[in-house]
């Protein structure tokens, strides 16, 4: 925490605000996680249908990220702010008010607008302010609002949900958003430097298909279906094994893991690269995915609580953490949405497909899958996630720089 006494106290106060509204908005977007399979179950959903209902936060996600991202880089940050703690704010309403499939489906997706604006402008926001010879730690500790959210989140809902009733649920989460409204208001932009031939020449597919953001990109995909299979199904999985675990406490415990390796992996990352971390960060996430696949114990869903939570502590503070490295100001916005809809599409189509495993196989089996796929994303970021094979082994494993950096830009 040394390198936020070297800021000006305008400048604390801003991240202080700002860290605040994310604590908040993870918050209350954690809850659902234990608590929104549970109850769409309970008004009949099938398997499948939890399945689709859940991926329709990640459609949200997917259909929205690439147009805010634009709206980052020409309207600022803070307007992207607002409008995902906005939108959190209203959706636990929908669910109280509708009980449809069709209807839950199209609230969902309407949330997941949340985290596609929410996300984007934080991070981006983060990486402007944050000076170059300290971002991976800055960014690394202003990502802790996710990991204190998905430990507080959690724990509340599902206290919520067996002591009182989904009504009350939904009204603190709208609660906690609209307090991180409050928040968001009070946030500060950072100057935003704008180059009218960046903003001209880059679209999505010229961002997307680039060397710097292509595999990052995939890797995220792969990684994300392991995450929506864990986020959707392992409620659900938990319950059909018998095992006596509340399962609000598996996501706490992934929270703490998360919180405690960004704490360290940020300064290091300063210091040893981001390849590193990242690779570590996958292996973390296969671990977890091997793990559930065959759990049926206790200690087991501990464990693998923990290595989930691990991986994302240090592959997407890291993979955030890069592609700030390899982005300009004016099109940093851009760059974060288009790279983070990867993870968004994994966990739009985990959701359905693995809920059709599920149907056909049980929960166990999908895990199978999900080790397999970020085993996957490991050889490829260890092969191509630089200019060529040597420059990629030596950049994942630490022993090399990333040759798309920008390290002169700030």
């Amino acid at each position: 925490m040394k390198a936020f006494n070297t800021f000006d106290a305008s400048l604390r106060l801003n991240l202080l605000i700002l860290f605040t509204a994310g604590l908040l908005f993870w918050s209350s977007t954690a809850t659902f996680l234990p608590t929104l399979p549970l109850y769409i179950e309970s008004v009949g959903g099938s398997k499948q249908e939890i399945g689709i209902v859940m991926g329709g936060f990640a459609i949200g996600l997917l259909l929205f990220r690439p147009i805010l991202g634009r709206m980052a880089d020409k309207h600022g940050r803070k307007l992207l702010l607002l409008i995902g703690t906005i939108v959190a704010t209203i959706a636990p309403f929908g669910y109280m008010a509708f009980t449809s499939i069709p209807l839950l489906m199209l609230v969902r997706i309407f949330h997941g607008i949340s985290i596609a604006a929410f996300t984007t402008g934080y991070s981006a926001l983060v990486a402007d302010l944050a000076p170059l010879a300290v971002r991976g730690e800055i960014i690394s500790y202003m990502s802790l609002t996710a990991p204190i959210g998905l430990a507080i989140g959690p724990a509340l809902g599902g206290y919520l949900q067996e002591s009182t009733s989904y009504s009350l649920l939904f009204l603190v989460t709208a609660e906690l958003a609209f307090i991180g409204v409050l928040g968001a208001i009070q946030v500060n932009n950072s100057p935003i430097q704008r180059q009218q031939a960046i903003d001209q020449n880059s679209n999505f597919w010229q961002i997307l298909v680039s060397p710097r953001v292509r595999i990052p990109a995939v890797v995220m995909l792969l990684v994300g279906i392991g995450v929506g299979a864990v986020h959707t199904f392992v409620p659900l999985f938990i319950k059909s094994t018998g095992v006596v675990f509340n399962v609000g406490w598996f996501f706490s415990i992934a929270a703490i893991g998360s919180f405690l390796v960004r704490v360290l992996a940020g300064r290091a990352s300063d210091r040893l690269g981001r390849g590193l971390f990242i690779t570590i960060g996958i292996i973390a996430y296969l671990v977890a995915s091997l793990l559930l696949w065959q759990a049926n114990s206790t200690n087991a869903f501990i464990i693998a609580a923990l290595a989930e939570g691990c991986g994302g502590g240090t592959m997407i503070s890291m993979i955030t953490t890069m592609m700030a490295d390899r982005s300009m100001p004016q099109e940093r916005g851009r760059i974060f949405a288009i790279c983070i809809a990867g993870f968004d599409l994994g966990i739009a189509i985990a959701a359905p497909i693995l809920g059709f495993v599920a149907e056909q196989t049980g929960y166990r089996s999908l895990f199978a899958y999900t080790t397999s796929l970020t085993l996957l994303a490991l050889l490829i970021f260890l092969t191509l996630s630089n200019k060529n094979l040597p420059h990629s082994l030596r950049f994942a494993l630490g022993r090399g720089e990333d040759v798309y950096s920008l390290n002169n830009v700030n």
